[in-house]
């Protein structure tokens, strides 16, 4: 039973999950004219939670009765034999007997009572052995023995002959070597897939490297605390995520130690101000899909520097947004390269022709860096870039 009732999760999960995946996903679902073929993926998936559904019922069914028959049983013996001891002449007497069947009673009736409540305590136990089995995963990355707090961090990051993959035998990184010097803006630009975003997660240890080493402050990052490291690196992705409750709650996140005042300077800063003082209420839905793009990634913005982090890394942030938000994103970018070592990967170029230095990326290599001018004066793979860019630009 326990088999079957794992089963009847299992198929539950999947018709929850197909559901979940794609009531998001209605519009390019009718865009491509696919209502058919998910319908039919849907009933495939609704027919094997009916199989499994009537396996439970068929089990129950079963079980249910056998225990009452058991009782019932357990009755009809206790009083032919008790009866039949009694005429005789036995030691067994009617008021022994009649003990003995409420005791019989007491026996039944909490297994009777199980069997009801059989449902509930089979998916407890699937629910425990969830529970558990999440706990018990380890994390692939944790601190070294000796590993230390960042107490005071400059902002020098250096990569030494880095290598990494994600899958054997597929280097995303070939022998990259730069260094960023605490307090300057460096960018990284390239082709997609030629490894810009992969050297911000390394930095922050999402994964470990093959080869090579990564220092801050002339420290191996595998030497400092995982928490300490990724506390001084404020990170403001493309795809800003929007815990539901309200603007405050989403800026703090949970830290007590961050007045209001704190919250409303950073607002200021970052231009996120202009438009939370119009709205009506301070509400954030889930994934804050009540706000758009532009607003989302500012309230990022306001979010990493609220926390005063000393390395900030700028992910694609100008990627989606209208012209008049990459206006303020931009007048906020050019305050935020003040406060502390600022890395930016970005296609647009007109966000990075300001940085200190330019590293351009091809195939998991580096293959120039330089200023934005003197990158236009080498006329490679930066000057291509840019030409492309602005001549799209002008054809528009």
């Amino acid at each position: 039973s326990r088999r079957v009732y794992r089963e009847v999760r299992h198929s539950i999960s999947n018709v929850n999950a197909f559901l979940s995946e794609n009531i998001s996903g209605i519009k390019v679902t009718q865009i491509f004219n696919q209502e058919q073929t998910k319908l039919a993926e849907f009933r495939e998936k609704n027919e094997n939670y009916r199989k499994s559904l009537i396996k439970q019922i068929f089990t129950f069914a079963v079980f249910r009765p056998i225990i009452q028959a058991l009782y019932f049983l357990t009755v009809i013996i206790i009083f032919t034999v008790g009866s039949y001891n009694s005429i005789k002449g036995g030691p067994i007497t009617y008021d022994i007997l009649i003990t003995f069947n409420q005791f019989v009673n007491l026996l039944f009736t909490p297994i009777q009572e199980i069997a009801e409540e059989f449902n509930l305590l089979q998916s407890s136990f699937a629910s425990s052995e969830r529970i558990f089995e999440t706990l018990d995963t380890a994390p692939c990355i944790t601190d070294s023995e000796n590993a230390i707090e960042l107490t005071d961090l400059k902002g020098e990051i250096e990569f030494k002959h880095v290598w990494f993959r994600y899958i054997e035998e597929e280097w995303v990184l070939k022998d990259v070597s730069f260094k960023i010097n605490a307090g300057d803006t460096v960018a990284f630009v390239g082709a997609t897939g030629s490894g810009k975003t992969t050297i911000l997660s390394l930095m922050v240890r999402n994964y470990e490297i093959q080869k090579g080493q990564i220092l801050i402050d002339g420290i191996d990052i595998k030497q400092i605390k995982i928490a300490s490291l990724r506390k001084n690196i404020g990170q403001m992705l493309q795809d800003v995520f929007l815990f539901s409750g309200t603007i405050l709650s989403n800026i703090k996140m949970r830290d007590e130690n961050i007045s209001l005042p704190e919250v409303k300077e950073a607002c200021k800063y970052v231009n996120a101000s202009h438009f939370i003082e119009k709205l009506p209420h301070q509400i954030v839905r889930e994934r804050g899909n009540n706000f758009s793009q532009g607003e989302r990634q500012l309230l990022s913005f306001a979010r990493t520097i609220v926390h005063k982090p000393k390395v900030m890394i700028l992910d694609e942030a100008t990627a989606n947004i209208d012209t008049e938000t990459e206006v303020l994103i931009q007048d906020s970018l050019e305050k935020m390269m003040n406060i502390g070592t600022m890395i930016i990967v970005a296609h647009r170029l007109s966000t990075i022709q300001h940085s200190d230095k330019i590293i351009v990326l091809n195939k998991g290599r580096i293959i120039e860096e330089g200023n934005h001018q003197s990158l236009l004066k080498n006329k490679k793979l930066y000057y291509k870039l840019y030409q492309l860019q602005y001549q799209n630009k002008e054809n528009l």
